[in-house]
This record gives structure tokens, sequence and C-alpha cells, in this order.
């Protein structure tokens, strides 16, 4: 029997590597899909169970009454207050709430804005929902449709966007959001924040600053920037010449920090707290609890331990990537349940009253 060429026996071990590395690349990004498609679904089934039985409108005067008049208001922020919804939901779950009410409460002469992509559609009136319903008891409060192509106008995010929408990533809300802070600090500037802070201090005295999550990592889950900032400009340029949406927090935390570093030249976040007009905060300003220990916000805690923990805070980052769907008792002294309690009383009341 005759033998195989060596150029054929070579082609075949080629041929067959690739295969296998072709069905490896497919499963993986299964892997990702089922995975994000699970999460996804995970935070669907929770917050339909916890809203399905929820009043649609709420009573302005009975949850919200007239805040006492002061001699010194608090000073209005530089800018709007931005919170942002990527996905197409338009039914707030009961953290995202509070984070907008903390945020209004704390800053009454200043505009908080919600920008939902959900509502972008000219055909979607905005919808009854009980947590729509109380943020509109707010008169600083603003709900406004997300139109992504008009936000990435003239910036380098236009280019990206166009593109990025039309391919499936593993990440995409996650990195969309990141794109559209950056976005919005370089067109208005003012403060941007993630919906699953909890607002303990008025920010207004707050300029062209970012808050760092650990030794080694920037977060831009807080952001305040005059408009047009250089350092914003940057960001985006890095966001597109550095695009990986496989590597978790590449386009966000990582981003920022190595952006920094440039703006700063250094080669370590500990050496420097600031320069070129920009600043870093410490850990505790935004993020007291690492994300590792997330599970401390579900602990009982003293009333004295509490203000302890918090008396260097601007604001509490919840980690709701790591916390969402974890339940707690509403009147117990968990950690979230005070937060609620303090910073957010109307949230907290129909929490109270519903769950």
């Amino acid at each position: 029997m005759p033998k195989m060429p060596v150029c054929m026996l070579k082609l075949t071990k080629v041929v067959t590597h690739h295969k296998l590395w072709a069905v490896f690349i497919i499963t993986f990004q299964f892997l990702c899909f089922v995975y994000v498609m699970f999460y996804w679904r995970i935070t669907e089934d929770t917050n339909k169970s916890q809203l399905h039985d929820l009043i649609l409108e709420v009573n302005c005067h009975h949850l919200v009454p007239s805040p006492p008049a002061v001699s010194v208001s608090p000073p209005p922020t530089p800018g709007n207050i931005f919170f942002v919804e990527t996905s197409e939901r338009i039914n707030p779950h009961f953290l995202f709430v509070c984070s907008v009410e903390s945020a209004a409460r704390a800053h009454p002469d200043t505009k908080v804005v919600i920008l939902m992509k959900g509502l972008a559609d000219k055909k979607i009136s905005q919808p009854k929902h009980w947590g729509l319903s109380l943020l509109g008891c707010f008169p600083n409060v603003e709900i406004w449709p997300l139109d992504l192509d008009d936000l990435f106008s003239g910036t380098p995010l236009a280019d990206w966007y166009s593109q990025a929408q039309h391919r499936w990533e593993p990440y995409f809300l996650a990195v969309l959001s990141d794109a559209c802070r950056i976005a919005i600090m370089w067109k208005f500037g003012g403060i941007y924040l993630d919906t699953d802070f909890i607002v303990l201090k008025n920010l207004g005295n707050l300029t062209n600053v970012i808050g760092i999550q650990s030794k080694y990592t920037l977060n831009g889950a807080f952001l305040s920037f005059e408009p047009n900032h250089k350092f914003i400009e940057l960001c985006m340029k890095d966001y597109v010449d550095h695009y990986n949406s496989w590597i978790w927090g590449h386009q966000g935390p990582q981003l920022l920090s190595r952006v920094f570093k440039k703006w700063c030249s250094i080669r370590s976040l500990q050496s420097r707290k600031g320069c070129k007009g920009v600043s870093i905060l410490p850990q505790e300003a935004f993020y007291p609890i690492h994300w590792q220990d997330w599970k401390k916000y579900f602990e009982e805690v003293s009333s004295s331990a509490f203000q302890k923990l918090f008396q260097n805070s601007y604001a509490a980052h919840i980690w709701n990537k790591k916390s969402q769907g974890t339940r707690f008792e509403v009147t117990s002294k968990a950690l979230l349940a005070q937060l609620h309690s303090c910073y957010c009383p109307s949230t907290y009341w129909m929490m109270k009253t519903y769950l």
C-alpha cells in the first residue's frame, strides 16, 4: 500500500490543528453568550418578582414632602448630575431609584438627569412605573431619552459605535456605558454616577476629579469634569485606539488608570494624587467598601459603626454587578438597609411597604 506523501501528512496535521482551534473559539464565544444571557435573565427575573405587585403611581405629597427652608443652601454643582441606562429597560429597580433620590436630595438646586435608551424610540411614551413616578416628585429630576447616535456624534466614539452596534460582543452593555460616561463628560461636563451609588454628601465642590477604587486602579463609576476637558478627550481617543471588549474593565477602570498615568507621566497611581488640574480622591471617598468585600453591605452594624465607616465618604458604591439579587431584611441594621433609610427615605418607604 503506497504511503501518504510527507506534504499531505503535514497538511492534514495543520487542518486538524486549525479545526480544533476553531472549535475552541466557537465554544468560548458560545459560553460567553450563555453567561451574559443568564446574567441578564437573573436580573430581569429578580426585578419582576420584586416589582410586580407595586403601585404604578405614587403620592408625591405623602412620600416627598417639601424640604424645610434653610438659611444656607448647599452649593450647586458646576453642571448637571447624570445617570445612564444603556439597556432597553424602563423599569428601574430599587437601588437605581435610591441612587437618583439620594443625588436629588443632596443637590436640591442641581438638575439630576436620567438618560434611558429605552425611551429613545419616539413611539414609546414614558411608562407608568412606581420608580419613575416617585422620581418625578423631585422638581430637580428629569428623565431624557438616550439617543446614542446623537451623543457620540462629533466625538472619536462615533465611528466606533456605528460599527460596534452591528456585531456581538460579550460585555457590550458595559463598554457602551463606559463610552457614554466619557462622551457625556466631554459634551456637557458635570457629574456622572453609576446607578448603584448612594450619595451621602453634596458633590458641588468636586471638579475634574476621579475616585480610586484600589491602590492600582481608578474607577469611572463617579466622574466630575468640566466640558471639553483635555483629559476626557484623551480618554475617548484611548477608548478607540486600544479597544478590547473581551477583557472586563479594559474600557473602564483600566482605561482611566492608563490615561491618568500618561497624563501625569507616572508608573504607579500611588505616587501621585493628581496633576495638571485632575485630582484623584482616596478609596474611602467613593469606594469605602472594596468590591471583593461587597457582602459587608448585607451585614448588620451598629449606628456608631455605620457613621464611622462613611465619615470620609461622599458616596457609597454598592457593586451591583456582584450584589444584585442578594436579599436583606429592609428594617434590619444591615448596612445597605441603613443607607436606604438615611439617604433615600422615599424609596425605603416603598421597600418597607411592598417587599
